[in-house]
Formats: structure tokens, sequence, C-alpha cells
């Protein structure tokens, strides 16, 4: 298990440049079993969640050639369906959360589909209902194996339907979304999740040559089309990266600029950080973070304490509550960060407590922050990540604190960031991996 010793209290400056979007990552990858032509995909991240379904894409059969240091081009020609029988695949595809939105493509194409309970994080139960009714509703038929707990999907006879989600699940839109794709007639999805993430990959099957009208809202009409051709497609950079740098350029009082961010894509973020006092210039399709001592938090314009939700998009996203939660314990004034989606995120505060933050878990689902304002530096101790974005959190707690702090268990890290120890310690930062 490795680990991180940070020295803290060290000012960073410097550019840095967001990976690609981890969550469209995992959607697209999973599209191009859509066709059996190649597709290119750039800006691939390097993290460890993509690099398993990358390689659980190589084991079913997919033709994978590396283009660049970020560049792959993918070719599902000779797919073997048989290998989606054997414990090698169920083993791996159950450790990997992601690996759940192989079923729409596999649906829409080869008319058959094997799923065991998916794995990932420990931040609460993430329901898989939204997909399986969706299946459903298209017209497949599920069969449950209880001995290998593993789902048999039969889906050879999909058709469009009219369906409305019980929730607006973005994982869930994008598995309906491919596996509608090919299906017989016209399907209509409405409460579909909208973030960038479902938007880009509707116009990349699109430029694969299928037929998807509503792009960007809640209602998505689709067409069912005989085959898709290949495409190129560039991901958009990690928008839970970029909140993260916003919120490290603060607590660390560092200039930092986040260079080629895809600011119209960013929604209600950069508001949100400037609600915690947080300035941010933006420069052509740059953000700069000036190095300032204090930022103070806005309250209501009625003068009651600003409170900082989650909700689906173009609400602000679960993903980066964290990284607001920490940012405000070292602002002037007081938040309640409410946490909806997910109800085990919070628990990493005690670590923060522990290192002198003023934080009150009202619930497993509210925290009330009272900032200190830089009177009272954090301390560095001891602490392990729980999961990706609480991981993060803690990093930056540990860049900005006095003394050294040592996170256990960074490979959760490694799920969502690559190479952050690297990357952060040439802005100036002082981590040390080891083992």
């Amino acid at each position: 298990m490795a680990s991180f010793r940070v020295n803290g209290g060290t000012k960073l400056k410097g550019e840095i440049t967001p990976q690609g979007a981890k969550n469209e990552a995992l959607q697209i990858l999973c599209a191009v079993l859509l066709t059996s032509e190649e597709v290119i995909i750039n800006k691939i991240p390097n993290i460890r969640d993509v690099n398993k379904l990358i390689e659980l894409l190589s084991d079913m059969g997919v033709v994978v050639k590396k283009q660049g240091p970020e560049s792959y081009s993918f070719t599902a020609k000779n797919i073997k369906l048989d290998y989606l029988e054997t414990e090698t695949y169920l083993e791996k595809a159950s450790s990997l959360r992601g690996s759940v939105m192989l079923l729409g493509p596999l649906l829409s194409r080869f008319g058959s589909g094997r799923i065991s309970k998916p794995g990932g994080d420990k931040i609460g139960r993430r329901r898989m209902d939204t997909h399986f009714t969706g299946f459903q509703k298209l017209g497949a038929k599920f069969h449950y194996d209880a001995k290998k707990e593993l789902y048999k999907i039969d889906g050879s006879q999909l058709k469009g339907t009219y369906m409305l989600l019980d929730e607006a699940s973005v994982t869930g839109t994008a598995n309906i979304i491919m596996a509608a794709t090919m299906a017989e007639g016209k399907t209509i999805i409405y409460n579909a999740a909208c973030e960038p993430y479902i938007q880009q990959l509707c116009q990349m099957i699109n430029n694969m040559g299928g037929k998807i009208s509503g792009v960007g809202s809640n209602l998505l009409e689709i067409t069912g089309v005989k085959h898709l051709k290949g495409t190129e497609h560039t991901l958009l950079p990690d928008m839970i990266e970029i909140g993260s740098f916003i919120g490290l350029a603060a607590m660390t009082q560092s200039e930092i600029t986040i260079k080629d961010a895809k600011i119209d894509k960013l929604g209600i973020i950069p508001d949100t950080f400037r609600r915690l006092g947080i300035q941010l210039e933006i420069q052509g399709d740059d953000i700069h973070i000036p190095a300032r001592n204090h930022y103070e938090i806005e309250t209501f314009i009625d003068g009651s304490i600003l409170t900082v939700s989650d909700a689906i998009w173009p609400g602000f996203t679960p993903d980066l509550l964290s990284i607001v939660l920490v940012v405000a314990t070292q602002a002037k004034g007081t938040v309640l960060v409410h946490q909806k989606m997910f109800e085990s995120r919070l628990f990493f505060v005690d670590k923060l407590i522990d290192m002198g933050a003023q934080i009150i878990l009202c619930d497993p689902h509210r925290a009330t922050v009272i900032g200190l304002d830089r009177k009272y530096p954090l301390k560095g101790i001891r602490m392990t990540s729980p999961d990706i974005r609480a991981g993060v959190s803690l990093l930056i707690a540990a860049l900005s604190a006095e003394g050294v702090s040592i996170i256990d268990n960074v490979e959760q890290i490694d799920r969502g960031y690559q190479y952050i120890d690297q990357r952060l310690n040439a802005l100036g930062a002082d981590i040390v991996r080891f083992n």
C-alpha cells in the first residue's frame, strides 16, 4: 500500500493542465463496442480505473493501439462473447464500477450481456435500478444466477419506447443511450442526465452515424440505426481536477494558472468557488488564481449562512463538495455543506478536525464549517484516504498545513488523478511517495 509524505506550508506557483475527464472516459471507452470500425480517443487520463477498463476491453477482443501519450485507437471487430462467461471477466468487471456501462453497447450490438455486482467507491449505495429498468423497457430480459451472483441479459429484441427515468443517473442515462442507439424504432428518454459528459457521448454517437436529438436537455430522442461507423473523439478536461486545483490555490495562498479549462463546460463550478471568496480571473480558456492571504465566504442576500449543496447537472457536482469543505476551513465566515447524494462522503471530516479544523458534523449528509481565517493553521497528521475525492481533499489540507502529514492508501487517489504527486511537485509542492 503506497503512502504520501507531505511537507506542508509551501506556496505553489506555475501552470497546470487538467487531465482528460475520468467520468467521461469510462463512458466513451465503453462506446467503442458499438462499432466494428476503428475509434480514436484523445486525452485519455493515465489513471487506474481507466487503465483497468482498457485492459478489460483488450481481454474482450478489442484491438487497442497506443497512438501517443494520451491517445489510443480501439477496434472492436472480433469480440469474444464467450469470454463474458468466464470467472476472470466477472472478477475484473465487478472490481470496476464503470464496467456496468459495457452492457448498453453489448445489448445494442450483440443482443446479450453479462454482469456481476459492480464495485468501486465506498461512498454510499449506488443503485443499478435505473440501468436495469431502462433496459427492460427497451425489451431486454433479465435472468439472475444466484449461485454465481450474475445477471444474464437477453437483448436480442430491443425496441424503442418512451421512458421516464426514476432518477437522472449519469451512468444509467449513458447506458440506456448506448442500448437504444441501434434498437428498432424511436426511444424517448425523459429526466435524462444532461452532464457535459453525456453531451459528449451523444455527440460522439452522432458522429458515428447515430441519430440523437435534444442533446444538452433532459429530454432525449434516439432513432435507432442499423450500424455505426468509426470516429475520432477528444475528452473534455476533468472538471473535478479543475475544482481541486482552484481549492488548492486558495488553501496554499498560491498563484496558479489552470490551462485549457473549457470554461463554457464548467457550469456553476467557478461561481461556487467565487462565493467562498476565491478570486478567479478568466483569461481566454485559462483560469488564473492570484495569490491571496484571505478569502471571505459570502452570505445569502438576507444575511443567512451560505449553504453549498450538490445537485444533478447543471447543479453543483457532488464530487467537489469535499474540496469546498476543505477550502472553507481557512476562509473567513461559515458555510453549511450539504451532501445530498451519498451518505458517507463526509466521514473524512474527522481527519480535518484532528488537523485543527472547526467543523460540526450535523449528520451523515451535513457539515457546518467555521472558517479559521488563517488565525490557526492546520497541523500535519497521519491519515488514510477513504475515497478518491476525500483523498485529494486531505492532500490539499496537508499541503496547506504546518509540518509533515502522511496520507496512506493513496491508491484511492491514483484511481482518479494521474501523476498527482509529480504534477504538484512541479509547482513547488513537497510530496514524497513511499511504500
